[in-house]
C-alpha cells in the first residue's frame, strides 16, 4: 500500500491530495454518525416528547443488533462446519472430552501397560513420598523461616488415583545413536489428602490436586554393560498446569485474589527443579558426571527479529463502538522461563518494531517460541493473537524470514526473521557486532561453596584478627548463613536459590549469559546473606581469560575475595562462540512435465529407457538429502547426457518407465478439476491464466512428510502446510492440495485436502493413506498439485503449483520431511532459476 505522505528534501512530510481526501471522508463519516446519534435526542426535546421514546428505540435497536449478530454467528458456524467438518468435530471432541494425545497423533503410543504398572506400584510410591516429606521436606520448611520452626506433617496420604500417562512418543531416528528420548503426557487428577500444623493454632492442608504437563525423559548414554543405560534425565519442556484444592487456613488461597499467587509460587518451585533449563538426574554408573547430566551445554541460540505486523484487529473504539479506531500493539516473546516485551506502537494496525531478541535453546525439537500480541490499555490489555513456533524447525531451516498468521483472532500477521546460531570453540569465528548483538554465550554451573563466614561481623573479625574470635570458639553451635549467589554481566543479573543454615552450601544450578564484547566484559559474582543482603564474598572473572584458553572452559575452586581466609566457591564456566549457520540450499524437484516426457517415450518406444533431463546450462543436478525429487527442467531433449556419478539420477537412466498414462481432452470436466496434472499437454501455455504465465517470482513451497507404516502396511503422506503461494486475489488464495500415487491416476484414487480460504500460507495438517506394499511403494511416484478453488475463467487451469516426488529415492521406513519448491510446467526456466 502506498504511503499517504511524501517526504520533502528538508526531512518534513507533506500530505498528498489522496491523504487529504481520505481524512476529509473520515471526518464526514464521523460527523454523520454523531448527527445520527444526537439529532433524535434534540428532536425529542424540541417536540416535548417523553424520554421513554428514546429508551424504547434504543432497546429495539439493541435487540435487533444482538439478534442479527446471533444469526451471523449461526450462519458462519454452519459454513465453517461444511468447509472443515472433520477439523471442527475433532476440535470440539478434544475440548469437551479431553482426549489423549495418541488419538490425534499416530506416532504417540497408548501405553496402557505403563499405567497398569503405576497403578500396582502407587501404594509403595505413597510410602516413599511420606518418608521423603517427613524426613527431608519437613526439616527444610522449618529452616526456611523462623515462623515455621514448629511445622509438622500430621497426615500424608497420596490417595487411590495414580498418575496416568495419556501418551508416549519415542525419538530414536532424530537423536544421537547413544541416547533415547521419551516424551510422556502426564495427567494426575489426584485425591491426595495432606494435613500439616504450622503451630498449635494454625493448620493447613491440601485435599485434591490436578496436574498436567509433558515430561521428557532422556536415557543416555547407552552403554555395552549392565544396566545398558548410564543415567536417566527428566524435565518439563514447558511449565505444567496445576490446580490445588486447599483446606484449613489455606482455604484463603482458594479465593480469586490468592489462588493464582499460591499456585504460581508452587509452579516456581517446580520450575526451579524440573523445568528447562533445570533437570532432575539419576546417574546409574559411577563414571558419569552429574553436572554434565543436569546442565549440559545448550543445543544453540535462536536470534529473533520482530520486524512488523499487519492487518491487526482494531480494539480501540469510540462512540459506543460506532467509530472504530486502531490499536496500540506490543509483542511478548517467551522461550521457557525467559521472556521479553517489545515497545508499544501507538494507534497502528500495521506496526513496525524492528527489535532483536536472543534465546538459549536447550531442546530442539521440543521447545517453542511463544508469541502473543496485545493492545495496550489503561485497565486490561486486549488480546490481538498468538503464534507458537517449534524451534526444531528453526534449527532445521537455519534461517527463516516469514509472515506468520496469528491464531485466536479473525485477522493479523506478524513478520519474523529467525536465525539459528551454533556454539563453537574456534576463536577465529568470533564476530563482534556494533549493533549490540551477542557474539558469544557464557554457561555457568554453580556447584558449592566452602567455609563461608556466618555474617558481616564474623567477616570483620577475620580481617582484623586473622582467626576466630573467642566468642565464636566458645559457642557450642555456630550455625551458617542463609546464602545465595548473585551473578552480574553488565545489566543481566541472575540469582541462585537460597541454601539455608550452612557454611558449606550446595546449590547445583546452571546459568546462561550473552556476551557482546569479549575483551571488556567480565562476570561478577557475589555471595550474599538472604536476610541482611550483606556480601559474604565476591569474585570477578574476565571473559578474555576464558577466550584465551583453548577449551574456553574453567572448572575449579575459586578463592573468594572480601570473605573468610579459606572461603572458596566451585564453578564451571564455559564460553562458546555464536556462529551463524547458512540455510541448506534449495533442492530442485521435478515438475509433472518430466512425467509427460516419460509418457511420450513409452508411447514411442515401448519399454525404452527414460532419459533424464538436465538444466540447459549443463550443470549437474543436485540430490536432496531429505525427500529427493527429479530435476526441475521440463523441456524435451533429443538425447540425454550421462548423469554424474554417485547421483541418484544415474540409476534413473537405466530404469525402464512403468507409466502408461492417457492424454485427456482439456475440455472435459474431469480434466479441468480432478485429473492429475501429468495428463495434460504441459507445453500448451494457453491453458494457464495470464496472471500465472506472466508471474516472474516463486510459486511457493509445500511441506510434506512421507513414510511407510510397516505395522499397518500403508504409505502415509502428511500434508502440513504451504507458504508463499501465488496470490489469486487481493485477499489471498482459496487453495487445496490434490495428490495421486502414480500410476493410479483415476478420479477414485484422488486424495485432496480441505480448502483453506483467503491465505497464501495455508496450514492443512491432513494425513492420507495408500494401501500398497513397501516394495510397490518404492517404485511409485507421488504427483502433488496445489490448486485454486476459484477458477480465474471457466476453461482455465486451476493449478498454482506442482510437484513430482520419486519414492524410490526415499527411505520410506525411516520417513522424511521437507519443504519443496512448487513449479508450473511449461514455463521457461529463466523465470524460476533465480530461486535455487
Amino acid at each position: 500500500m502506498a504511503s499517504a505522505a511524501q517526504t520533502q528534501p528538508g526531512g518534513t512530510e507533506s500530505l498528498t491530495p489522496s491523504a487529504v481526501n481520505h481524512i476529509l471522508m473520515e471526518f464526514v463519516i464521523y460527523f454523520g454518525r454523531a448527527v445520527a446519534v444526537f439529532y433524535p435526542v434534540y428532536l425529542t426535546g424540541y417536540l416535548g416528547l417523553s424520554i421513554s421514546w428514546i429508551l424504547l428505540c434504543m432497546l429495539m435497536f439493541t435487540w435487533w443488533q444482538k439478534n442479527r449478530r446471533w444469526k451471523d454467528v449461526r450462519i458462519d458456524s454452519a459454513i465453517d462446519l461444511v468447509d472443515n467438518e472433520s477439523h471442527i468435530i475433532s476440535s470440539e471432541l478434544k475440548n469437551t472430552l479431553q482426549m489423549a494425545s495418541w488419538v490425534h497423533f499416530t506416532d504417540v503410543e497408548k501405553v496402557q501397560w505403563v499405567n497398569k504398572v503405576l497403578e500396582q506400584a502407587w501404594p509403595f510410591f505413597g510410602m516413599y513420598m511420606e518418608k521423603l516429606l517427613r524426613e527431608n521436606i519437613q526439616q527444610t520448611v522449618r529452616m526456611s523461616n523462623s515462623a515455621l520452626k514448629m511445622f509438622k506433617f500430621t497426615k500424608i496420604h497420596f490417595g487411590h488415583k495414580p498418575l496416568r500417562i495419556t501418551g508416549m512418543r519415542a525419538y530414536t531416528h532424530e537423536v544421537d545413536q547413544r541416547e533415547v528420548i521419551l516424551d510422556m503426557n502426564i495427567d494426575y487428577d489426584s485425591d491426595v489428602d495432606i494435613d500439616a500444623d504450622v503451630n498449635a493454632a494454625i493448620t493447613v492442608g491440601v485435599k485434591g490436586l490436578k496436574f498436567q504437563g509433558m515430561l521428557r525423559v532422556i536415557l543416555e548414554p547407552l552403554i555395552s554393560q549392565a544396566p545398558l543405560v548410564g543415567g536417566v534425565t527428566f524435565f518439563f519442556i514447558r511449565r505444567p498446569t496445576l490446580q490445588v484444592n486447599w483446606t484449613g487456613m489455606t482455604n484463603l488461597l482458594d479465593s480469586p485474589a490468592f489462588s493464582s499467587l499460591s499456585e504460581a509460587a508452587i509452579m516456581d518451585i517446580i520450575a526451579s527443579l524440573m523445568v528447562l533449563p533445570n533437570r532432575m538426574c539419576i546417574p546409574l554408573i559411577d563414571q558419569l558426571k552429574v553436572d554434565e547430566m543436569r546442565f549440559p551445554l545448550p543445543r544453540g541460540v535462536v536470534r529473533v527479529h520482530v520486524l512488523e505486523a499487519k492487518d491487526l484487529v482494531a480494539k480501540d473504539t469510540y462512540m459506543m463502538g460506532m467509530v472504530k479506531g486502531k490499536s496500540d500493539p506490543y509483542v511478548t516473546l517467551r522461550v521457557g522461563n525467559r521472556h521479553f516485551k517489545t515497545k508499544t506502537i501507538k494507534e497502528s494496525l500495521s506496526p513496525k518494531w524492528n527489535e532483536v531478541y536472543e534465546f538459549v535453546v536447550h531442546e530442539a525439537p521440543g521447545q517453542e517460541l511463544e508469541i502473543e500480541l496485545f493492545d495496550e490499555d489503561r485497565d486490561k490489555d486486549d488480546f490481538l493473537g498468538k503464534y507458537n513456533l517449534d524451534l526444531g524447525e528453526v534449527k532445521r531451516e537455519k534461517e527463516m524470514d516469514e509472515w506468520f498468521h496469528l491464531e485466536g483472532v479473525n485477522s493479523g500477521e506478524i513478520h519474523l526473521k529467525l536465525q539459528w546460531l551454533a556454539l563453537r570453540t574456534e576463536s577465529s569465528l568470533l564476530n563482534e557486532s556494533n549493533a549490540g548483538l551477542s557474539c558469544a554465550m557464557l554457561a555457568v554451573y554453580l556447584d558449592n561453596a566452602s567455609n563461608l563466614p556466618k555474617d558481616q561481623k564474623e567477616l570483620t573479625v577475620h580481617h582484623k584478627h586473622g582467626k576466630h574470635s573467642k566468642e565464636a570458639r566458645l559457642t557450642k553451635k555456630n550455625v551458617g548463613p542463609n546464602s545465595y549467589v548473585e551473578f552480574t554481566l553488565d545489566k543481566d543479573v541472575q540469582k541462585s536459590k537460597v541454601a539455608y543454615a550452612s557454611k558449606n552450601p550446595v546449590w547445583e544450578q546452571g546459568f546462561n549469559f550473552f556476551v557482546q564484547n569479549v575483551k571488556t566484559q567480565e562476570l561478577t559474582l557475589q555471595v550474599k546473606d538472604h536476610e541482611k543482603k550483606s556480601v559474604l564474598g565476591s569474585l570477578n572473572i574476565p571473559i578474555l581469560r576464558l577466550f584465551n584458553i583453548s577449551s574456553m572452559c574453567l572448572d575449579q575452586n575459586f578463592p573468594l575475595e572480601r570473605s573468610g581466609p579459606d572461603s572458596q566457591i566451585k564453578l564451571k564456566v564455559t564460553l562458546r562462540i555464536l556462529t551463524e549457520e547458512r540455510p541448506p540450499p534449495k533442492i530442485p524437484v521435478s515438475s509433472p512435465s518430466n512425467v509427460k516426457q516419460q509418457n511420450r517415450q513409452v508411447k514411442a518406444g515401448g519399454n525404452a529407457a527414460a532419459a533424464t533431463p538436465v538444466p540447459s546450462s549443463g550443470a549437474p543436478v543436485a540430490s536432496s538429502p531429505g525427500l529427493p525429487g527429479v530435476p526441475l527442467d521440463g523441456t524435451n531433449k533429443a538425447a540425454s547426457p550421462q548423469p554424474r556419478r554417485n547421483s541418484f539420477l544415474a540409476s534413473e537412466t537405466s530404469k525402464p518407465s512403468n507409466l502408461n498414462m492417457r492424454r485427456y481432452d482439456s475440455h472435459s470436466l474431469l480434466s479441468e478439476n480432478s485429473i492429475a496434472s501429468s495428463r495434460f499437454d504441459l507445453t500448451d501455455g494457453a491453458s494457464f491464466p495470464q496472471a500465472i504465465r506472466d508471474h516472474q517470482g516463486s510459486f511457493g513451497e509445500i511441506n510434506l512428510t512421507v513414510r511407510y507404516a510397516t505395522m499397518r502396511n500403508k504409505l502415509m503422506v502428511l500434508v502440513h502446510a504451504c507458504r508463499n503461494l501465488f496470490p489469486c486475489s487481493d485477499s489471498g488464495t482459496d487453495s487445496y492440495v490434490r495428490i495421486y500415487l502414480l500410476p493410479d491416476n483415476s478420479w477414485r484414487h484422488r486424495k485432496k485436502t480441505h480448502v483453506k480460504r483467503k491465505t497464501v500460507r495455508p496450514i492443512f495438517e491432513e494425513k492420507f493413506e495408500f494401501d500398497v506394499s513397501l516394495e510397490d511403494a518404492q517404485t511409485r511416484q507421488l504427483d502433488v498439485s496445489v490448486k485454486n478453488n476459484k477458477m480465474f475463467l471457466k476453461r482455465e487451469r486451476t493449478d498454482i503449483g506442482m510437484l513430482m516426488l520419486d519414492l524410490s529415492q526415499i527411505d520410506l521406513v525411516k520417513g522424511a520431511s521437507d519443504w519443496f519448491e512448487l513449479t508450473i510446467p511449461g514455463l521457461s526456466r529463466s523465470t524460476r532459476q533465480s530461486h535455487f
